[in-house]
């Protein structure tokens, strides 16, 4: 099989258990590079026997992070994965057709389209487990991630792509996984309001679960995916409202950020 001068990108953090996978699904990619944030499980290894060049990085956030591994990618074009997802082999196949016309374009990026597994198989109709389009593929002097320490963007200019077949994210393998997460990027949301000033609006935290819990459930559809649906609603609606709890705690304490960051760190949770 040819190689594309394309790099795979994942950044990682003890993701042992998934990056073998990830990597292996790419089998086109010129270069595979790890940037690692201090794992302390086998991820390093694992990578590095998976063929991958590994560049240490202490954590700078997520969207940082990214550009900081862009900077270090042999190739323009690059392809960002994180640790737990994987191409499926239909979009291997279509994009070893179509990523040379797109590499000799002028075109910024590409969207991709993501199919979730959760608790074991993939959704069938919550719309952003379906189906969901992310800008993964681009060429690093036309496009630049945000900086947000969580939820970051591929910010770029100008028409990009779709390609149809699916990438998987094999999303919180159990609920204790979700919750972690829940907790990690709340915290990183809650300090880039900290440093904007946002304001405090407590009183809206009731309507705040409501809406996104309807808006998960209704209009997103989830309610068509049975209990696994139900579960997926009530996480969003409880981790917007805790959001807005943890940020009026900062504001009220602010001793409460080196505090959590402390008792997070110790847990394996903060990086």
């Amino acid at each position: 099989m040819r190689t594309l001068p394309l790099t795979l990108v994942v950044i990682t953090h003890n993701e042992a258990h998934t990056i073998a996978r990830c990597l292996d699904s790419i089998p086109f990619a010129a270069e595979k590079l790890v940037v690692d944030s201090g794992s302390d499980d086998d991820t390093v290894a694992i990578a590095r026997a998976h063929g991958a060049r590994v560049v240490q990085q202490e954590w700078l956030g997520f969207g940082p992070q990214r550009n900081f591994a862009t900077t270090q990618c042999t190739h323009d074009w690059i392809l960002a994965l994180d640790a737990d997802e994987s191409l499926s082999p239909e979009l291997v196949a279509e994009l070893e057709r179509e990523l040379p016309a797109l590499m000799a374009s002028d075109a910024p990026a590409a969207w991709l389209r993501r199919r979730t597994i959760y608790m074991g198989r993939p959704m069938r109709w919550y719309r952003p487990s379906v189906g969901e389009k992310l800008a993964r593929i681009y060429h690093r002097d036309r496009a630049r991630w945000t900086d947000a320490r969580v939820h970051e963007s591929l910010r770029f200019e100008g028409r990009a792509p779709t390609f149809t077949a699916p990438f998987d994210h094999a999303n919180n393998p159990t609920l204790p996984h979700k919750q972690l997460k829940v907790l990690r990027y709340a915290e990183l949301k809650c300090r880039d309001w900290l440093e904007k000033g946002k304001p405090v609006r407590m009183w809206q935290a009731p309507f705040v679960y409501l809406l996104a819990f309807l808006k998960d459930y209704v209009f997103r559809l989830a309610m068509l995916d049975g209990w696994r649906g139900f579960l997926i609603a009530q996480t969003a609606a409880s981790y917007a409202l805790y959001k807005r709890m943890r940020y009026y705690e900062m504001r009220q304490n602010p001793a409460s950020v080196a505090e959590a960051e402390a008792v997070l760190r110790r847990h394996g949770i903060d990086r």
